[in-house]
């Protein structure tokens, strides 16, 4: 007797979340180019040549050989005491004045980005960005079940009257913004510009969480305090910042400085995702600033960069159609360019991908309303001698493209 096979149940769908927010554009695109002969403006990617690689390696010899036990051993959800106070000290030196305990060790600073959205964010609610923003901020916000607003702004970043206006009609959690070489545009919000954001945000009741993984890396002029430091905005703030791009971001380290109640809810958040941040790897930055001078690692790796960005900017004009515009960043690693608004540059990529030369499309950086005429370029992987030749490249692939 033959006996029929059982039907077989298809498995439940995804999350709605999971099913309603893509990946990153920018991931897609460097899986595209993985090839050896593109010259890639796509990345953010810190220029890997430049990396403290012996005073690393030192740092994770001396934790592995002194301290192994430790080393190798779970720890504390809020990190390691002696990292998290070495932090405290370099912010305090800045002109914000913090102790160990007003920090969060976080497995980058993309992870904080993720606690903050579980601990303030509720589906629907509604959550304000500058436009255009930081791409894995919108990707977060989303998973959250946020419905994300663009403040509108200008070169100095969100305008405050607009902020102000939109907080009485939508009633938003927070505002995130990346005031310092912002990414994508590189730009910096003037101290005048954040004066006034953290005000509207004391009058009308908001969190801003603010950003900060580039700030480090200044060329050109004066550092512009943090919004944090503001006193309108001391207690309503929530600063994030990062080893990956002044140390290594294969480290995964970075930081969350917040206000005891909402840092108490990011640290729950932070043992349900994944218990702690590694340890061998906190007790080795904390080795590193303790031995190593890391401010003057960063200052050499500023001066290189400079020389990139200005390469850059010495070879755009023959680069982009005639009609085009970008900035002059003061620091990070973007820059951020709109050609004539005939062009649009997701359709126009493919072209310049078989001049084996990548950018990343401007659209899927805004929430809103797209600009498809903008694209954003990463000046610091390459040599100015590379970035040279990526530009003609890339030259030759917008030539045609009106």
């Amino acid at each position: 007797m033959t006996v029929a096979a059982a039907p077989i149940a298809s498995v439940p769908p995804l999350a709605a979340r999971a099913r309603a927010v893509g990946g990153s554009p920018v991931r897609d695109i460097l899986a595209v180019i993985a090839r050896p002969e593109v010259i890639n403006f796509a990345g953010g990617l810190p220029a890997p040549e430049l990396f403290d690689r012996e005073g690393v390696a030192d740092a994770f010899r001396h934790v592995l050989e002194e301290t192994p036990g430790r080393a190798l051993q779970y720890a504390t959800t809020e990190g390691e005491p002696d990292l998290r106070e070495r932090l405290a000290r370099r912010m305090s030196v800045r002109g914000l004045p913090t102790d160990a305990d007003d920090l969060l060790v976080t497995t980058g600073s993309q992870q904080g980005l993720s606690l903050l959205a579980t601990a303030l964010v509720d589906a629907g609610d509604t959550v304000l960005v500058e436009e255009p923003c930081y791409l894995a901020a919108l990707q977060v916000f989303g998973l959250a079940g946020a419905r994300i607003v663009a403040v509108p702004g200008d070169a100095d970043g969100p305008d405050p009257e607009a902020l102000a206006e939109l907080v009485v009609r939508e009633r938003p959690k927070l505002l995130y913004t990346v005031p310092t070489f912002q990414n994508p545009t590189g730009r910096t919000l003037p101290a005048e510009r954040r004066a006034a954001l953290a005000s509207v945000a004391a009058r009308h009741g908001l969190w801003i969480v603010e950003d900060d993984p580039y700030g480090e890396l200044r060329y050109d002029g004066e550092r512009v305090p943090w919004i944090a430091a503001h006193p309108d905005a001391r207690d309503r703030t929530v600063l994030l910042g990062s080893f990956s791009k002044v140390m290594a971001p294969g480290l995964r380290l970075g930081w969350l400085r917040a206000p005891a109640e909402l840092r108490r809810a990011c640290v729950v958040a932070k043992q349900a995702a994944d218990l702690h941040t590694p340890t061998v790897n906190q007790l080795a930055a904390a080795r590193y600033l303790a031995v190593s001078d890391l401010d003057a690692h960063v200052a050499r790796v500023a001066a290189v960069y400079r020389e990139r960005r200005d390469a850059m900017l010495a070879g755009l004009p023959d680069a982009l159609p005639e009609g085009s515009a970008w900035g002059r960043p003061e620091g990070g690693m973007f820059l951020w360019a709109r050609l004539p608004e005939t062009y649009d540059t997701a359709a126009l990529l493919p072209r310049v991908v078989r001049e084996d030369v990548a950018y990343v499309p401007g659209a899927p950086f805004h929430s809103g309303e797209p600009d498809r005429s903008t694209l954003r370029l990463c000046f610091v992987t390459q040599t100015p001698e590379e970035i040279a030749e990526g530009l003609r490249r890339l030259g030759r692939g917008l030539g045609a493209g009106a």
